[in-house]
């Protein structure tokens, strides 16, 4: 008798435990994009370019790829450097080769699902070598639709396209 009292009542316990542990980890829950950057046709060295995930007031709250591996060049990349260069967590998993003009390239990575439809952007910023530096080359509210569009840049970026994975 003690012992089905004992389990009507741990069974519950545990359904709900798992319950509450599944709600957990679904809310960092995060999807990977593939992202497509298409440059300018312009003459020079290559383009260092930061994509940064900005929260509701515009703050940096995480670098999600950098085109361009040299670390001797991030200062030139002024906004980001503040925010970087502060904390330094180390990139290397998430850097790539620069973008010369003309050219384009693919990268990955993952942004997390809490993040879209709330306020957040994404920001791409472009610096070349003894010519100009854009803050915000492309900028745009992460919403469902915009994740899906091709999004025109204003500096050394034609177009940048998201592809969720």
């Amino acid at each position: 008798m003690k012992f089905s009292l004992l389990y009507k009542i741990i069974t519950p316990l545990v359904l709900l435990s798992f319950m509450l542990i599944g709600f957990n980890s679904t809310s960092n829950a995060t999807s990977t994009y593939k992202c497509m950057i298409q440059m300018i046709n312009y003459t020079g060295e290559g383009a260092y370019i930061v994509i940064s995930l900005l929260d509701q007031q515009g703050n940096y709250e995480k670098t999600l790829y950098v085109q361009g591996d040299d670390e001797e060049w991030y200062h030139d990349i002024p906004e980001w450097w503040r925010f970087y260069g502060k904390h330094r967590p180390n990139i290397d998993a998430i850097t790539g080769a620069t973008i010369s003009g003309g050219k384009r390239a693919i990268s990955v990575f993952e942004i997390e699902n809490d993040k879209i439809d709330t306020g957040y952007k994404i920001r791409f910023e472009t610096a070349v070598e003894d010519q100009e530096y854009y803050k915000d080359d492309i900028e745009f509210e992460l919403t469902s639709e915009t994740i899906k569009n091709k999004v025109e840049g204003k500096g050394f970026i034609r177009y940048v396209r998201l592809l969720p994975q």
